[in-house]
């Protein structure tokens, strides 16, 4: 039988890429780096075999879509950010029979899912940022294979993506794989105005945006899940939620109803060029 061993929430802010280079940005998100790094070195420790993505940057506008193709590998760069992210070299073998059972389980819950092995349906830096990290450093047998899962759904229920989060759950736990799941996304996601964006490279938009942040990880430190949950559509819509947030929403569903133990917070949270970002651990 499966397992799911480890669960995040994971910031994947292009300016992570950007601190590696030489320059006046070197260095500055060492933290998240950092904890990037930790949360690849625990998912091996406990024989995590695959990751499974769910990335806030794959916009869909109809159904719930799963790559899951047998091998990613180019060399990308960021059409939305093309100054922070250019060239980044990916090498990463996928793993097709989790990503069919994820969208078998999400079909028989009457949740219409796709899953996808096309070769010229590349990964969106949702995935590729912290792929980078979680693998760095690490020796090619112990890379992760790698599943990413659109969780920029524009015109879907949030509650149904805590159900397909429920039917990933399921299919992981049928599967003969021991399985790492991200939710890739930031918290709020009020982008700075244009001619802020220099002044603002590490803070918040709006304080009102960082309170709300602020108050939503103590929650998640007093595992207070139900009331999150409950509150998660005012939170998305109020603060500019990413991808609508839908990517949390399918962690809800993994994580599942009732769960309430503490989180761990490995990056403490911070501004990035006016949205609020994170690394936090669920502990199962």
């Amino acid at each position: 039988m499966g397992e799911l061993v480890l669960a995040a929430k994971i910031t994947h802010v292009p300016s992570m890429y950007l601190s590696e280079q030489p320059g006046e940005h070197y260095g500055c998100r060492a933290e998240a780096i950092a904890g990037h790094k930790e949360i690849g070195r625990r998912a091996r420790e406990l024989g995590a075999d695959v990751a499974v993505v769910f990335d806030t940057h794959w916009l869909v506008n109809s159904g719930y879509h799963i790559n899951c193709g047998d091998h990613f590998e180019g060399v990308y760069t960021s059409n939305e950010l093309p100054h922070f992210i250019q060239n980044m070299a990916y090498k990463y073998d996928g793993c097709p029979e989790l990503g069919q059972a994820i969208a078998e389980h999400a079909n028989q819950s009457d949740i219409r899912t796709m899953a996808h092995n096309i070769e010229s349906l590349k990964l969106e830096y949702g995935t590729l940022v912290p792929m980078r990290y979680m693998h760095m450093d690490t020796a090619e047998e112990d890379a992760f294979k790698v599943v990413s899962i659109a969780a920029w759904d524009a015109w879907h229920d949030l509650n149904d993506s805590i159900r397909f989060g429920k039917a990933v759950r399921e299919a992981i736990e049928a599967s003969d794989h021991k399985v790492m799941v991200l939710a890739s996304g930031s918290l709020s996601h009020r982008f700075t105005d244009n001619n802020q964006a220099k002044e603002n490279m590490h803070r918040w938009s709006r304080e009102f945006d960082r309170q709300m942040d602020i108050r939503v990880v103590e929650m998640w430190r007093e595992g207070k899940f139900d009331d999150f949950r409950t509150m998660l559509p005012e939170y998305a819509g109020h603060c500019y939620g990413e991808g609508g947030m839908h990517d949390t929403a399918m962690l809800m569903g993994v994580l599942g109803e009732g769960y309430d133990r503490p989180a761990e917070i490995l990056t403490a949270p911070f501004g990035s060029s006016g949205t609020g970002q994170i690394n936090a651990v669920f502990p199962m």
